[in-house]
């Protein structure tokens, strides 16, 4: 699931907690985005900062879910994840045994680890942090080095019920 596809199948709610997170910790981002979405839409920014956040967030979440946005959706998942769920992003390394930085970055990936490895990590996150952020976390995971492929990975994503997102849940 590409980022664009994050944001059409996430929680308006989550959509919500992102953009007000960007909003709060990290101004420039959501500045950017703001701008950014205003421009494929031939919109000032302003046009868009002025809307009450009620309007503006389901608007932002909607200008996010076209292909074209794919770009500004990846970084402002990115953003969000390092950013707010540090926590999450190191669990899921630890639980796999893979060295990342203190904010959950990774310089190499390693080769797949075994499904049933990958099985209790997914247990461990959906455990502690809600569901659907775990579901982000875990699309845009497998999405962000498609030089390192794991196909185990993919297999919970497409199988476990609780990392569905939207459409996908429903079906």
């Amino acid at each position: 699931m590409r980022s664009h596809e994050l944001f059409q199948n996430m929680s308006p709610e989550r959509a919500t907690e992102i953009f007000v997170f960007l909003h709060k910790d990290q101004k420039p981002v959501y500045k950017a985005a703001i701008q950014g979405l205003a421009t494929q839409r031939n919109l000032r920014g302003v046009f868009i900062e002025r809307k009450p956040p009620n309007e503006r967030h389901p608007w932002m979440k909607a200008a996010l879910s076209r292909p074209v946005s794919n770009t500004l959706a990846t970084h402002l998942v990115q953003a969000w994840l390092l950013g707010a769920h540090k926590p999450m992003l190191c669990d899921f390394l630890d639980a796999l045994e893979i060295a990342h930085d203190e904010d959950g970055t990774v310089e190499e990936l390693p080769a797949a680890p075994p499904k049933e490895k990958i099985d209790a990590a997914v247990d461990l996150l959906v455990g502690k942090y809600p569901a659907e952020s775990v579901a982000i976390y875990l699309h845009a995971f497998r999405d962000m080095d498609t030089s390192v492929q794991w196909p185990p990975l993919n297999d919970i994503l497409s199988e476990d019920p609780r990392l569905q997102l939207g459409a996908a849940a429903s079906s």
